[in-house]
């Protein structure tokens, strides 16, 4: 039962009363933690001090920490000193807006745009995204920004999912890794990190109605572990709820999620913050565990937690519990901004001295970090063909340079990620400083950057050029329309101009090269007559330089896919499932995601994860195990040598797979369990060292749930890609085999309702879409709820206005589509900073569509988010005049 407090305004007055009878202001303890050093400072180190603070707090008080004070910063409370602190967007660069908007790009300060999650994925080196983490924070630190809110690890279920370009992998155990370097990096100079989006949130389509409903076991194995092992190694200063339901309760409100899982079992020390807008029950939030709401919402949902408090529907023991934790986090920030190290200027404690530093840009660190960023897209680059040598190129050379992305290159991802990058270069500027007397440069635009529509004359210009040279250089990829946060890509095709343009470049000029630009796999009809392909990825501000570098042979490339690129979406065990409800979406392909299903299947792809070629080669040789048999509960050390055997220094990526050789329940093929990234000269050899835990053998027993290892017979597998594999050994298992009470299929592609019941998962009917509730999305709304429906969407467009950039104007659109009316509600609240649309205005609406005319009952409603070409038509039942 929700609560239906009325909504009270927060007292001044009483507030006033409060501070005398507690005898004055309580001492502010910032000035004895800033003794610390940056590294050291983190929330649990303020946790006595936040205890006392919480003690001295009235009611009200404990109420209003409980959400933020706007959409960026966090709420102060001046009777008890506790200062206000900033938030901003990450993770691949600091969106710090200079006003309120959330999409705003051209009101959000200059800052580095390093390449994006995918990107950096692709490099698979831990020691490169620590750098990048230590980068950023510097950069927070100089714009007074206490949290960037990033990482994001959410597993890459599905190729279309529209924001796969700011996750890292497939892979739980990549992802885990390079987000726990990346944390520790941000983490290094007193700046938090904000770990995302707890959990599950695989799709952007219906993400804030949707119940994500997932087994025990595909939870543990495939999608908790990118969030358990960066909180075990690197506690992050917040964890990030996400919008979907997950088995039921909303994450913001799940308790097995949030206590038992994040705080019980893996000992998380941090704040769960909720993703912006995620709130759906704030007093059973607070009773699970989640301790932030953001952004405010106007004070209507810290009036609930003090009614409930107040009324004992809620303990004040859990609300002293979550409000401590946000006192730490607040201290934890303000004690760093106290220290006044920021790279690049002095930070006072005096509020006006900050504010005033934090509007002058870091010049000095903006250049060095420019520089780095170059560097980083460079090792994030995969060489995926490269037939007769074709790459690198020669600077004598004619070469054609093809496509839009030449002249407006796509380099990061759109949404609450993007950037206002310090400095950026184009490809064609790039090559044409390159080349310089040398060679020579031709260009032809061959499709439009943005929209890429058709044009029959563009591609004919592209082809003369493209015969007339010595190579042509193809610059494919996804315009920022095709993917986006706030929607998914409907396919996993690029627009049909650019596939066309590069088909009918290749059959001019049989010497060509595609480099795309791209944040998620794209299906290749013309890969067969390409021979040489470089995926970029979002390269970020450093991109195209580091492209030019690339092609030249002045970088060699030694990136390897953290994806799988299957021939096509619908190859993927998850296809038949993939957004196909509003309400509800069942993982039914269980473990097989990626390369777990590729490999045991033996279904072809594209590209198989972990692949990437170089220019030049090298040798593995002399897998040693330390032992050849150990017991369930023992570690395993084992090594190998790596040679690079060409006559171009290089890096390589060595991956290390385990295949239970027969196993009680269902074991995907081979499962990823170490890598490392060498470096060596030409000719140079080294000896890799791994040492392989317990678990690295283990599957999660639903029975028992615990992880365990059946004793038996284990392949250790090591090779350059999960199918290149390069030397294996058998390692024994010793103990007897105790039977699993659970029986499962050998194999599956996907599981039914009876084979998901049998593993703990009952599927339910997927809520209905009628009768509207407050759960009823704005999408819906305008939709299906006839003329006012209608009516009300249509005002809400006029009220938003539009904006210059295309993308941003649909996304702007499909974000407040997809909101529900509650958090349609709150977020116009918290914009107001009073409550503008109590609960009884909400019943009026609710009443006002349902018996609105020219409804569509629920057999009619779409299950999918509506196409954009319909986002901008007027209501029917309103004159075009």
């Amino acid at each position: 039962m929700r609560s239906r407090a009325t909504i009270v305004p927060y007292d001044e007055e009483e507030n006033k009363q409060g501070e005398l009878a507690l005898n004055g202001p309580a001492v502010t303890t910032i000035s004895a933690l800033s003794e610390l050093p940056p590294s050291k400072i983190c929330p649990a180190a303020c946790r006595s001090q936040a205890k006392q603070l919480v003690k001295q707090m009235t009611l009200k008080e404990k109420a209003k920490l409980c959400s933020g004070s706007g959409f960026w910063t966090l709420d102060q409370i001046p009777r008890l000193n506790l200062p206000q602190i900033r938030v901003c967007d990450g993770p691949h660069g600091l969106r710090k807006d200079k006003g309120s908007s959330h999409l705003g790009l051209g009101e959000s300060v200059r800052a580095t745009c390093f390449p994006t999650a995918v990107a950096l994925a692709a490099s698979w080196d831990r020691t490169l995204l620590n750098k990048v983490g230590v980068a950023l924070g510097k950069e927070c630190a100089a714009h007074d920004v206490s949290v960037l809110l990033g990482p994001g690890v959410n597993i890459k279920r599905h190729p279309q999912c529209g924001r796969n370009f700011e996750y890292f992998s497939e892979d739980p155990l990549l992802s885990g890794e390079l987000a726990a370097a990346f944390i520790q990096g941000v983490q290094e100079n007193g700046i938090g990190t904000s770990l995302k989006h707890f959990a599950c949130n695989e799709q952007e389509n219906n993400r804030l109605t949707v119940d994500t409903l997932v087994d025990e076991r595909t939870l543990r194995e495939v999608y908790l572990p990118a969030f358990e092992i960066p909180v075990k190694k690197a506690q992050p200063w917040t964890v990030m709820c996400a919008y979907n339901r997950l088995n039921g309760p909303n994450c913001s409100e799940n308790g097995w999620l949030l206590n038992k899982i994040l705080r019980d079992e893996w000992g998380f020390q941090g704040s769960v913050v909720t993703d912006w807008g995620a709130v759906v029950g704030r007093v059973e939030g607070v009773q699970s565990g989640c301790d932030l709401e953001m952004p405010a919402s106007g004070g209507c949902n810290d009036c609930r937690v003090f009614e409930a408090a107040k009324a004992g529907k809620l303990s004040e023991k859990d609300l002293d519990t979550v409000v401590t934790r946000t006192t730490e986090l607040i201290l934890a920030g303000a004690t760093r901004r106290a220290i006044g190290h920021a790279v690049g200027r002095a930070v006072g404690t005096d509020a006006a001295m900050a504010a005033d530093a934090a509007e002058q840009e870091p010049i000095a660190l903006l250049e060095e970090n420019n520089e780095f960023a170059r560097e980083c897209a460079a090792q994030c680059a995969v060489l995926l063909k490269n037939e007769g040598g074709l790459l690198p190129l020669k600077r004598t050379q004619r070469i054609a340079l093809i496509g839009g992305f030449a002249e407006l290159p796509r380099f990061q991802g759109s949404g609450s990620s993007r950037v206002n990058a310090y400095r950026t270069s184009t490809p064609l500027a790039a090559m044409r400083s390159a080349l310089g007397e040398a060679g020579s440069l031709d260009y032809a635009c061959g499709y439009d950057a943005t929209l890429a529509e058709a044009d029959d004359e563009l591609i004919a210009a592209a082809v003369a050029a493209a015969a007339a040279a010595d190579v042509a250089v193809v610059l494919a990829g996804l315009p920022n329309m095709f993917e986006s946060e706030g929607f998914d890509r409907d396919h996993m095709r690029m627009p049909a101009q650019i596939d066309k343009l590069v088909a009918a470049v290749a059959a001019a000029q049989p010497r060509t090269v595609v480099a795309l630009s791209n944040g998620a796999p794209v299906e290749m009809p013309w890969l067969d007559a390409v021979p040489a392909l470089l995926e970029t990825y979002l390269g970020g501000q450093g991109g195209a330089l580091a492209l030019v570098d690339i092609l030249f042979g002045d970088r060699c490339p030694s990136g390897k896919l953290a994806e799988t690129f299957p021939l096509r979406a619908s190859d993927c065990p998850s296809h038949p499932f993939w957004a196909s409800h509003p309400r509800q979406i069942v993982y039914r392909e269980g473990l097989n995601v990626g390369y777990r299903y590729f490999c045991t299947s033996k279904a072809p792809v594209l590209f198989p994860f972990g692949f990437g070629l170089s220019y030049t080669s090298f040798e593995y040789s002399k897998l040693s195990l330390e032992s050849a048999a150990i017991e369930p509960s023992d570690s395993l050390a084992l090594s190998l040598d790596v040679a690079n055997t060409g006559g171009v220094d290089g890096a390589e990526i060595v991956q290390l797979y385990v295949r239970d050789v027969a196993s009680s329940v269902y074991r995907p093929d081979r499962e990823l369990k170490e890598f490392a990234k060498v470096h060596l000269k030409a000719g140079e050899r080294t000896t890799i060292k791994f040492t392989l835990p317990p678990r690295a053998f283990a599957f999660y027993d639903i029975r028992t749930h615990e992880w365990r290892v059946e004793p038996g017979q284990f392949d250790i597998l090591v090779g350059a890609s999960a199918l290149d594999i390069r030397l294996s050994a058998q390692l024994t298992v010793r103990g007897e085999t105790a039977p699993n009470a659970v029986q499962q299929p050998a194999f599956y592609e996907t599981l039914d309702d009876e084979q998901l019941a049998a593993l703990g998962l009952v599927v339910p009917p997927p809520d209905p879409l009628r009768p509207f509730t407050l759960r009823t999305t704005i999408g819906d709304l305008a939709e299906h709820g006839g003329c006012a429906g209608a009516a009300f969407f249509w005002i809400l467009k006029k009220a938003m206005g539009t904006v210059e950039d295309p993308v941003e104007d649909r996304l702007r659109v499909e974000m407040v589509r997809s909101l529900p009316l509650q958090q349609f509600a709150n977020f116009a609240n918290g914009n107001s900073g009073y409550v503008v649309m109590p609960d009884a205005v909400l019943k009026l609406m609710l009443c006002c569509f349902s018996c609105s005319p020219g409804q569509k009952d629920e057999h009619h409603a779409s299950t999918r988010t509506a196409s954009f070409s319909s986002l901008n038509l007027l209501p029917r039942c309103f004159s075009s005049a």
